[in-house]
């Protein structure tokens, strides 16, 4: 067995041994609001769920040169945000959120996605997810980096509103084929659901 001490790696080396032994990681569709309204979106895969007692969710927002992000700096001004789990039906618009616009420029309306209404926020979702969560900022925690800049922030949402394509949700289950979810491997690759099997816990 290889052993590596992280220390003795550059923060490039940790990410990828990370991003490449830490798979499949969930992708979540982030949209926020500015201060001016623009809505911003941007995808993330630093992504899971914390509690269902309330219902929360935890997404790592990684700075870029020591500055926060567009997504975070709306989350945490607005205190709110929605979360759209990627799937298969709008994966190549999911991609184009990622490339670096300035934050007046909506990567919405530049991957041609389609805006919906919340519930429950003021930030609107992405009609082609077919779920899609309405978080409230519950904490914005800074972690990692060095001195006075931390190297992410990490921000917990509370879940108050849910949002499901009627076709996938039967009986209070979620049919994960019918769904086709994609989770992100390292570097430029990206996986699809894949072969289902079960596995019963010991009792």
């Amino acid at each position: 067995m290889l052993t590596i001490d992280p220390n003795n790696l550059a923060e490039r080396d940790n990410y990828k041994f990370l991003t490449g032994s830490i798979i499949p990681r969930p992708v979540a569709l982030v949209t926020t609001l500015s201060k001016d309204l623009t809505l911003n979106a941007a995808p993330f895969s630093y992504f899971n769920i914390v509690s269902s007692n309330p219902p929360m969710i935890s997404i790592s927002v990684q700075r870029s040169n020591g500055e926060m992000k567009d997504t975070t700096r709306n989350a945490i001004f607005q205190k709110e945000f929605v979360v759209h789990i990627a799937d298969e039906s709008y994966v190549e618009q999911m991609n184009q959120t990622a490339k670096a616009y300035p934050a007046s420029v909506s990567e919405v309306k530049e991957a041609k996605l389609t805006e919906v209404r919340s519930l429950k926020v003021k930030v609107p979702g992405i009609q082609e997810a077919k779920i899609r969560l309405e978080c409230v900022l519950e904490q914005a925690v800074p972690l990692g980096g060095s001195g006075d800049t931390p190297a992410c922030e990490l921000l917990i949402g509370r879940v108050v509103q849910y949002h499901i394509h009627p076709d996938l949700y039967e009986q209070g289950r979620i049919d994960a084929e019918s769904f086709r979810p994609i989770s992100r491997l390292a570097g430029n690759a990206y996986s699809t659901l894949g072969t289902l099997f079960e596995l019963e816990r010991p009792k």
